[in-house]
């Protein structure tokens, strides 16, 4: 069969069979009488197989390899290719995703393109600093797609970037807060963790609603957060999280403070103080916990917290006795 044959049946060009001749990878086996190139049955079928490993992304030189190398292998060929077509997909997917952001921010001219363009590649810069500019900048640099602060941040393991990729989206409203419930269900820990502390410094109803329903998760960190920004709002659900948080020993500081702020009014300062003693009666609650607790009154206005001091003045624990007495001595100085 002459090459034009062969051409219009394999679908490859003369061109390329030329080529393929000149590589060694295909050549004739015969000559008409007229000197052209006559391909047999069997060059035919190497047309195909040469073809058919083209398809799965080989080189020429990895076909012809693979055609002539008796010793080779195409495992490890084929491990090989499906790691570069995996880089390549995820290549794609990362410039689609970046597409898709730019498009999201309405650009109107390509100023807003390049401009959008160099503030994703600065957020996922591998310069902290530079991070943290294009975070702290990116409010008044013109809108930024809201999907990709909020990718930030849940990946960001600075905390100082990760502090200013917080402020960031919090200026940019509710619009994120979609993506960071998502978050919260995420299968990994610290995702979670980043998603929660995110929804804590947006401040409307939408993250409070946010925050009661983290007050349930089955992530112990999930609830402690959002415990102490509910508390900071007057989100009398949080009490019960940040009286564990004090017997725990975890950011107890913080929780004491937050029950302290809870307690600005006089039925909510009764109501506490009494669940901190009911604590404090548990049989299996430590010693430390018990002096943390007892602390913890000491910002809890009322006679509650008061008749509560006086009797543990007299505890049988002498370090919650003694703490008792000195917080019921500030006190009546106080007043």
């Amino acid at each position: 069969m002459l090459i034009g044959d062969v051409a219009r049946r394999s679908g490859v060009s003369a061109r390329m069979l030329r080529h393929y001749d000149s590589l060694g990878l295909v050549r004739p086996t015969g000559r008409s009488d007229g000197g052209y190139r006559e391909y047999s049955s069997e060059d035919i079928r190497r047309i195909f197989h040469i073809e058919s490993l083209r398809s799965l992304g080989l080189s020429l030189r990895e076909v012809g390899r693979a055609l002539d190398d008796p010793d080779f292998r195409p495992a490890e060929l084929v491990d090989d290719l499906i790691r570069q077509t995996r880089e390549r997909i995820a290549a794609e997917t990362r410039l689609l995703t970046r597409l898709h952001r730019i498009g999201a921010a309405e650009p109107t001219s390509w100023q807003d393109v390049l401009q959008a363009v160099a503030l994703l590649q600065a957020l996922g810069s591998k310069s902290a600093g530079r991070r943290q500019r294009a975070a702290l900048s990116s409010v008044e640099e013109g809108p930024v797609p809201v999907e990709a602060l909020v990718e930030a941040v849940l990946s960001e393991t600075d905390p100082n970037v990760a502090g200013a990729l917080r402020w960031a989206l919090a200026q940019s409203g509710d619009d994120g807060l979609a993506l960071l419930a998502e978050g919260l269900g995420s299968p990994v820990a610290e995702v979670r963790k980043r998603a929660v502390q995110s929804i804590a410094e947006i401040s409307d109803g939408t993250a409070t609603a946010l925050l009661q329903e983290a007050l349930t998760s089955p992530d112990i960190v999930v609830r402690r957060y959002a415990a102490l920004a509910l508390g900071a709002r007057g989100g009398a659900e949080a009490v019960p999280t940040l009286i564990d948080m004090v017997v725990e020993g975890t950011n107890d500081v913080d929780a004491a403070d937050a029950l302290s702020a809870l307690a600005s009014r006089p039925a909510s300062a009764d109501r506490i103080a009494s669940m901190l003693v009911d604590r404090l009666d548990h049989d299996t609650v430590e010693s430390s916990a018990r002096r943390r607790l007892t602390q913890a009154l000491a910002d809890i206005p009322g006679t509650t917290a008061s008749r509560a001091l006086a009797d543990l003045s007299h505890d049988e624990d002498r370090a919650v006795a003694l703490t008792a007495a000195y917080i019921l001595g500030i006190r009546e100085q106080a007043s």
